[in-house]
């Protein structure tokens, strides 16, 4: 008899177990549905190599190429700097693969070497001539493995807080995005990941925003609702994974940068701080257009778009006077 009611009382849990599971599955399904309902895609999309990228494009004139940060999209570039340029660019700004409406080719890494190979690709695909690449955060490094890896095919690099050195306590702030196991990852993905990231949306931007406040149109206009769907976060994930298996690499190789580059850096970024990924590089690329903003966090292109507006264009008429 007792026996029998183990049994029972194991089958009742797996069966419970099962339907927390539906549960959970259902809410990311309503969830992702809703962002995709919000935001939608808006612009074109191009292949390559695999990986199914989307994009937007404004103007005409010199190419910039925008390159988004960790766990963002195209709409951090696309609602913030758009339509303050004025005539003779090319505005460019792409969701990464995985992030935003881009497919990530089966078996990617997202190392950042096969990520600024894709830029590359990408860049090619377009037949952009050496375009300016604005790279903010995450898309910082890979603007520097960009111009490390592929020196001839760009003029210059623009960051905006960018990643740029190796930490022992880099991954602070993002343990829950550190999984190793891509199944681990992949189970995370559609099962619990979402709703708990919708739970704490507000805490985690406040985070990322501050010490400025969280702009009210994020949600939205901003694309912040594309963070909360499966793909989104499998891929964020794989990031914060492959990122420290080749920053310190490709640190090395910061005083080969011989294009024109410009950092712009916030006092207040909470997230990548301007001491160890700002300051140290004016020692490591000649030539380095520094600015450095009191106060300023983590998102200096929503916080002051015109700021960074200016950075960029200050910038560009030496990448683009740059013969080779």
């Amino acid at each position: 008899m007792l026996i029998w009611v183990v049994l029972w009382l194991l089958a009742g849990l797996l069966v419970a177990a099962a339907l927390a599971v539906l549960a959970l599955m259902l809410a990311t399904w309503r969830i992702a549905a809703n962002a995709e309902r919000l935001v939608p895609a808006c612009g074109k999309f191009v292949e390559i190599d695999g990986n199914r990228v989307h994009y937007v494009e404004e103007g005409d004139g010199r190419p910039i190429v925008f390159v988004h940060g960790l766990g963002a999209q195209l709409h951090h570039f696309r609602h913030t700097l758009f339509g303050r340029f004025g005539p003779g660019y090319r505005l460019i700004a792409l969701d990464r693969p995985g992030s935003g409406y881009s497919v990530r080719a089966s078996g990617a890494t997202g190392r950042l070497p096969e990520q600024a190979d894709i830029v590359r690709r990408f860049i090619e695909e377009l037949r952009l001539e050496r375009p300016l690449v604005v790279g903010h955060s995450l898309g910082g490094a890979i603007a520097l493995a960009l111009a490390t890896r592929h020196p001839a095919v760009i003029s210059g690099i623009a960051l905006l807080s960018p990643l740029t050195h190796l930490e022992a306590s880099g991954r602070q702030g993002f343990d829950l995005l550190y999984v190793p196991s891509r199944l681990l990852r992949r189970v995370l993905a559609y099962t619990v990941a979402i709703p708990l990231s919708l739970r704490y949306a507000q805490p985690t931007l406040r985070f990322i925003f501050a010490p400025q406040a969280v702009p009210v149109d994020y949600m939205i206009s901003g694309g912040g609702w594309l963070g909360l769907r499966p793909s989104h976060y499998f891929a964020t994930s794989t990031d914060v994974v492959a990122v420290e298996r080749d920053l310190g690499e490709i640190e090395r190789r910061y005083r080969d940068i011989a294009m024109p580059a410009g950092i712009l850096f916030g006092t207040g970024d909470q997230v990548i701080g301007e001491a160890v990924h700002g300051e140290p590089m004016l020692d490591r690329i000649e030539g380095l257009d520094f600015e450095r903003v009191e106060g300023l966090g983590h998102m200096p292109q929503f916080a002051e778009p015109e700021r960074v507006v200016a950075f960029i264009k200050r910038i560009a008429p030496r990448a683009f006077a740059d013969p080779h």
